[in-house]
């Protein structure tokens, strides 16, 4: 019950389904009765609510809890919000509180480990499901287990990129189409990942998620070439790895935000 985009929520579906009460309490009694035969946990995945000043989320979770949901996790952010306001990690903390003794998972703007710490810590949630952070900064669990920053090079950061290929062309297969299904979904990676700023030369560290930092150069070519925020560049990124486009070649970052150009 997260996703907030408009063709999936006028659905019913995605954060849409947050508006129909009885139907989330007839899907979690069932499942929770099927998976749990089998031994196996049914967790749900939520936003705070759908309207940007009205919070419902504590009141569904009261509904998972006695449906038998096993987990949940709460982004804590409304539909309306989208990411244009930072996480309510209060709203989450009341939340624990509300769901116990059932699990509870907190999310949304953790970019550091040190952000993790604090964020778990101040709810007191079971754990903390990360989402753009991961995608921006992959290494991050790295981060948090070391409890350091880690000051990637560009030719690290590359390596992470082809190993991402190598994964893509092993699953959809080296072929033309499986190279241009890799090529896709490594663009619409590069569209958050080239947000990254490393470490070395950040002027306030940890990084902050919703920070838009002014263009910058980087400490040589490549790490400048992944700091730009131009669709065509990413493309230039991908023929790096997997050759070169096809002819008429289009990009548009499936998710449209003030990070692309």
């Amino acid at each position: 019950m997260g996703c907030p985009l408009d063709n999936v929520f006028q659905l019913g579906a995605g954060s849409g389904l947050m508006c129909r009460g009885n139907k989330v309490e007839s899907v979690a009694k069932t499942m929770s009765a099927v998976l749990g035969s089998k031994n196996k946990p049914f967790t749900v995945k939520m936003r705070a609510g759908v309207k940007t000043d009205k919070y419902i989320a504590h009141d569904l979770i009261k509904l998972c809890r006695d449906s038998g949901v096993s987990a949940v996790t709460l982004h804590g952010r409304t539909r309306e919000q989208r990411y244009t306001k930072t996480a309510n990690w209060d709203y989450i903390g009341d939340c624990v509180r509300i769901a116990t003794p059932m699990s509870l998972f907190g999310n949304g703007d953790v970019l550091s480990w040190e952000e993790y710490a604090e964020k778990k810590s101040r709810s007191d949630v079971s754990g903390v499901m990360i989402g753009r952070g991961a995608l921006m900064k992959p290494w991050i669990f790295q981060e948090i287990k070391e409890e350091r920053n880690i000051d990637m090079t560009s030719s690290q950061r590359m390596e992470v990129i082809q190993r991402y290929c190598n994964y893509g062309l092993d699953h959809w297969g080296s072929d033309y189409q499986g190279v241009e299904t890799t090529r896709r979904f490594l663009l619409e990676w590069l569209s958050f990942l080239y947000r990254y700023i490393p470490v070395g030369i950040l002027e306030k560290p940890p990084q902050r998620i919703n920070e838009r930092p002014p263009k910058y150069f980087g400490r040589d070519e490549m790490e400048t070439l992944l700091a730009s925020p131009n669709a065509a560049d990413w493309v230039k990124l991908s023929e790096m790895f997997l050759g070169p486009v096809p002819d008429s070649f289009i990009f548009l970052p499936k998710h449209k935000a003030n990070s692309w150009s």
